[in-house]
């Protein structure tokens, strides 16, 4: 009985919507690797491939309804977006092959199947995510200040040869 009960869970889970985009947001974002084309928009491609987590978020904050898990969701995403960032099309490299969309689909459906070696790992790094989460930020931030502060620095060279 109990696993007749979790099949028809996993199923309703399967049939939401959001799950259906989660599903598709991976394929497109991972498996045709646009999350590493649209990264070669400066500052934008990062922006637009952070926008894609937020059904992975949504998903398992309100449906799962696990903090653990929606901490290794953007624990993971954070890092992506961190990754992407690095200049010089150093980032757009890693996110060729870093994908974090496909991680946290398989995080999100180890939940939703019960794989209790996905949900121990997961809740074994909620604390270590929410701490790595806010030295993520931080380092976005510090990022962004950084490359605002080189491309001030390219325009001010660009307008001393002028």
């Amino acid at each position: 009985m109990n696993e007749e009960k979790r099949l028809q869970q996993r199923r309703r889970l399967m049939d939401n919507k959001v799950y259906q985009t989660m599903s598709s947001l991976t394929q497109y974002m991972d498996r045709y690797y646009l999350d590493a084309l649209i990264g070669i928009i400066p500052g934008w491609g990062d922006a637009i491939a952070l926008l894609s987590v937020v059904s992975f978020v949504y998903f398992s904050l309100r449906v799962i309804k696990s903090l653990p898990l929606t901490l290794a969701v953007l624990n993971n995403a954070l890092r992506d977006v961190l990754m992407g960032m690095i200049p010089f099309f150093v980032g757009d490299v890693i996110d060729f092959f870093h994908r974090a969309n496909i991680h946290n689909m398989q995080m999100i459906q180890g939940f939703v199947d019960g794989d209790e070696a996905i949900i121990s790992q997961v809740n074994r790094r909620a604390l270590q995510s929410a701490i790595v989460l806010i030295v993520l930020l931080l380092l976005i931030a510090l990022m962004i200040w950084a490359l605002v502060s080189f491309g001030s620095f390219l325009l001010g060279l660009g307008r001393g040869l002028v």
